[in-house]
């Protein structure tokens, strides 16, 4: 798997003050990496990095907004300038849904911002610094909502689809340089997002789990990561069935506050 960078030594992160951040920023602090943590909550993610600190990494922090395009290409070129960079996560994303009443423009805007733009934003710099010197490994976390649009949370579902597919579509063009990319699609997993939900969320799982089957299918250059199995089958089966098949079923889900 010549693409995977095993043992990165520099890691850029978004998202890294909550959830699955939070813990991946955990999972590869040690002696001898970098990290560059991103979040938009300067307390939170300071604690993160002081954590990371204690583990033996060297952290840099930036409180930045990933829908910030000229900030964000500058953030990351910074970073690249000072160590290269080897693993690249655009982690940072939003959720809402249609709890309140039907979605707003404003609402719709501000999640396809965030979780695509933002990864955009994220990634895109991060691999014209790597094409140069023919290495790197870039991920993005979509999520299993990405395979079946659900109504309940309309925006959400069409930004985790758009940024999955795009990965996937640029994987073999950035395989041609020496660039790995990875496409992450969790279920339901125990975080500031998840933690306002008012419905069962089968399978839910602990962010430090996730992080470790992420780490390990990043090493692994697993081109999809997705996890659990159990809800990955469903879901799966759900987006290969004819929609006029299933809209009874998606009539009765749930809707997201």
């Amino acid at each position: 798997m010549p693409n995977a960078v095993r043992d990165p030594r520099h890691v850029l992160l978004t998202g890294a003050s909550s959830g699955i951040g939070t813990a991946l920023a955990e999972a590869y602090a040690r002696p001898g990496v970098r990290l560059t943590l991103g979040g938009r909550n300067r307390e939170r993610l300071e604690i993160v990095a002081a954590r990371c600190r204690e583990r033996g990494a060297e952290v840099e922090t930036g409180a930045i907004d990933v829908d910030a395009h000229e900030a964000m290409r500058a953030w990351v070129e910074a970073a690249d300038r000072i160590q290269p960079l080897d693993l690249v996560i655009a982690n940072a994303g939003i959720s809402a849904g249609t709890g309140s009443g039907a979605e707003s423009d404003a609402q719709t805007r501000d999640i396809f911002a965030t979780n695509l733009a933002g990864a955009l934003n994220t990634l895109q710099p991060a691999a014209a610094a790597m094409q140069a010197r023919g290495r790197g490994q870039l991920a993005v976390i979509s999520s299993l909502a990405a395979f079946r649009g659900f109504p309940g949370a309309p925006a959400y579902c069409g930004s985790k689809a758009a940024v999955r597919v795009w990965a996937e579509a640029m994987r073999p063009h950035l395989a041609a340089q020496g660039i790995g990319i990875n496409v992450v699609c969790p279920g339901f997993v125990r975080s500031r997002m998840t933690a306002v939900n008012d419905f069962p969320m089968p399978f839910l799982m602990d962010a430090e789990k996730a992080a470790r089957i992420i780490q390990r299918g990043l090493a692994r250059d697993t081109a999809r990561i997705s996890f659990p199995w159990p809800l990955a089958a469903a879901v799966w089966l759900l987006a290969a069935l004819p929609p006029a098949w299933t809209d009874w079923a998606m009539k009765k889900l749930p809707e997201k506050a």
